[in-house]
């Protein structure tokens, strides 16, 4: 049985209401989550609303939001082992963004869960992958927070 729950934590040098922007603002989305680096499809930011994220090589990927609550908690299910798969409960994750104020920053709390009720051909597999890539995503978010909304390098 695979292992059901990531958990990322990091600080970022910026205001609670910058980085809800950037979690949740399609332009900014897509900068630092997608891989083409073109803006996020949105058509609300609303539970039931859809977003659909491109990562290159890697196929697009659409979510469907559970939760927003400005400026605090936003989430999302989305189906990481399954490219253009609309979300459904047993093809997908859920993925939650925490935001903490820190006082001269914010603290971004990043869980993903629900890798257990994959099917077993993909669930070890994108709990590694998915492991290190919010290690990655949460590196990214601070940078392009933190950098006026540009990726260093």
């Amino acid at each position: 049985m695979a292992q059901d729950r990531i958990e990322r934590e990091i600080s970022i040098a910026a205001p609670v209401g910058r980085v809800w922007e950037v979690i949740t603002e399609p332009g900014h989305v897509g900068a630092w989550f997608g891989a083409a680096g073109k803006p996020a499809e949105l058509d609300e930011l609303r539970p039931g609303g859809r977003m659909v994220v491109d990562h290159g090589e890697d196929g697009v990927f659409p979510m469907r939001i559970v939760a927003v609550e400005p400026p605090r908690a936003f989430s999302y299910r989305w189906a990481p082992g399954f490219p253009g798969a609309e979300v459904t409960e047993d093809n997908s994750t859920l993925v939650e963004f925490t935001l903490l104020d820190e006082g001269v920053g914010t603290l971004l709390r990043i869980v993903e869960t629900g890798f257990a009720a994959l099917p077993a051909e993909v669930a070890a597999r994108k709990y590694e992958d998915n492991s290190g890539g919010w290690t990655h995503m949460a590196q990214r978010v601070r940078d392009y927070t933190e950098n006026g909304g540009k990726l260093p390098g």
